[in-house]
């Protein structure tokens, strides 16, 4: 059974940092490329970093430069360090496992946990 538990949510005020971390358990870890989503109400899903088994990253434009994805083929776990926080950062933050070939296809998630929040307000 595939599990993706997320914690380190939680709220901050702009210009503060959170870590989100996520432990995988039931998957080939080293094998699947990880991602991070968020998602706000009535709004799609949006990939923010994904990182490939291989420790090639991408980062949504909106994050780029603020947030770092990482993992830890040891332990199983995939981070997400965010810094510089917004308001508009504010959402649902969701783990994935999934396929992802840096040099040409777009990241696709096969797996997700259930999510934690993160709200940024002064």
């Amino acid at each position: 059974q595939v599990q993706l538990v997320e914690s380190g949510g939680g709220s901050v005020q702009p210009g503060g940092s959170l870590r989100l971390s996520c432990a995988a358990s039931g998957i080939i870890f080293r094998v699947y490329a990880m991602g991070w989503y968020r998602q706000t109400p009535g709004k799609q899903r949006e990939l923010v970093a994904c990182i490939g088994n291989a420790g090639t990253t991408n980062y949504a434009d909106s994050v780029k430069g603020r947030f770092t994805i990482a993992r830890d083929n040891v332990q199983n776990m995939v981070y997400l360090q965010m810094n510089s926080l917004k308001p508009e950062d504010t959402a649902v933050y969701y783990c994935s496992a999934g396929r992802w070939r840096p040099s040409g296809s777009d990241y696709s998630p096969d797996y997700w946990g259930q999510g934690t929040q993160v709200t940024v307000s002064s």
